[in-house]
């Protein structure tokens, strides 16, 4: 937590017997009731959540893309696949947050002082077995039938054919019953321990709704010592006991979306005239049950005349060839022309700027991801197709992609 820029509230003596998820709930559970935005998560490798409330929903501000730098506001990145009235850009400010590494301690920015007397009260509350999660106001989205999508990668590849597209991704929304018990904060520590190297977040807005989702994929990342990084990470095959990193053979088909993916983000350097990167890859990743080809960028933003490079590349990269195609704009048509449905917040990209300290930003691509809503849960999965897609293969991708999250329900 920066702490320098909150106040610290302890735990009243009452909460002494309580685990990281009590405490947690504790927080949740005062939040939701004061229909307060909030997003738990944690970070890959990381032992312990963080959580952050935003003081009111007319605090948090929309259609900006968030500044990567040390000055920027602390706060919770939440974006969509594409900014829209139904699915606005948000980001929550650091108003209070809660790191379960320090259990003690729960922080209040200066923005929010006046919260302090509820904060004191909700920390005091008696245990909350149930919390009344945000719902979304929007009708649930189509979910595709296995023609429907074979169809949809078959328009896909013709355009690729026409070269209407280099490359396209597709993708599909699933529906599934939600368990009658289901808490998704619950859910966020069954995927905290099923997938410790991904980003698990748990966010919910009013209005807006709640999502769930365990993400693979950095977006963009500034580090403390003044590093900027990005990944290309595309295709996809299953983990076995016979296929590991180690033995991996991947089809021409994958290595050539890969490729595309990562040769988009070098084009994305030329165009600020940046040639001080360094690559590394593409080698062949663990991600849940999956497995991926990965490459990483670097650039030592101490050593480059670009002190704006994480806000100025993240704004070139959303939405990246990975979730929509190239050439952006064509691909971004095709989507909207044949895909059939609103993506909503899936394929945009979330995650918290400067709230472990100045300077620190960790955007993550919001992939393997839920909606939940009163009775129902829908999840999403997607593609990337080349010339080569074959479209039966690529429902069978969506079916794996969509089990890394279904396992929670």
């Amino acid at each position: 937590m920066n702490t320098g820029a909150f106040r610290q509230l302890r735990w009243p003596a009452a909460a002494a017997g309580l685990d990281a998820l009590g405490r947690l709930r504790h927080v949740v559970a005062g939040a939701l009731r004061t229909g307060r935005p909030l997003a738990v998560w944690r970070e890959p490798g990381a032992s312990t959540p963080r959580l952050l409330v935003a003081r009111s929903l007319e605090a948090t501000y929309t259609g900006l893309s968030p500044a990567l730098d040390a000055q920027a506001p602390a706060g919770f990145a939440f974006f969509p696949f594409r900014d829209s009235d139904q699915n606005p850009a948000l980001f929550l400010p650091a108003d209070v947050v809660y790191d379960a590494s320090q259990p003690e301690i729960v922080g209040v920015s200066a923005a929010a002082r006046d919260l302090v007397p509820a904060l004191t009260a909700w920390l005091s509350a008696a245990l909350v077995e149930e919390l009344s999660w945000h719902r979304s106001t929007q009708p649930a989205p189509h979910a595709a039938t296995e023609s429907e999508y074979t169809q949809l990668v078959q328009t896909g590849v013709e355009a690729i054919e026409t070269q209407e597209v280099v490359k396209v991704v597709t993708s599909r929304a699933a529906r599934r019953p939600l368990p009658a018990d289901f808490d998704p904060l619950v859910a966020f520590a069954e995927l905290d321990r099923k997938y410790p190297q991904a980003f698990v977040s748990l966010v919910s807005v009013p209005g807006v709704g709640t999502w769930l989702g365990a993400t693979p994929e950095i977006l963009a990342e500034v580090t403390a010592d003044g590093t900027f990084r990005t990944m290309a990470l595309a295709a996809t095959q299953p983990l076995t006991a016979n296929v590991t990193p180690r033995t991996a053979i991947w089809r021409q088909k994958e290595i050539e979306e890969q490729a595309l993916v990562a040769r988009y983000i070098v084009s994305c350097f030329k165009q600020l005239r940046l040639r001080e990167y360094h690559e590394t890859g593409p080698r062949t990743v663990i991600a849940g049950q999956l497995l991926h080809l990965r490459t990483d960028f670097e650039v030592n933003l101490q050593h480059v005349p670009f002190p704006s490079l994480g806000t100025d590349m993240l704004r070139l990269l959303h939405p990246t060839s990975a979730v929509g195609g190239m050439p952006k704009v064509a691909a971004m048509h095709f989507i909207q022309k044949h895909e059939g449905y609103d993506r909503a917040y899936y394929s945009g990209f979330l995650g918290p700027v400067n709230v472990a300290a100045p300077g620190i930003a960790r955007l993550y691509v919001n992939l393997r991801c839920l909606q939940v809503r009163a009775d129902e849960a829908i999840l999403y999965a997607g593609t990337g197709l080349t010339v080569d897609s074959d479209p039966e293969r690529e429902w069978q991708e969506t079916q794996m992609k969509l089990q890394t999250i279904a396992a929670v329900l």
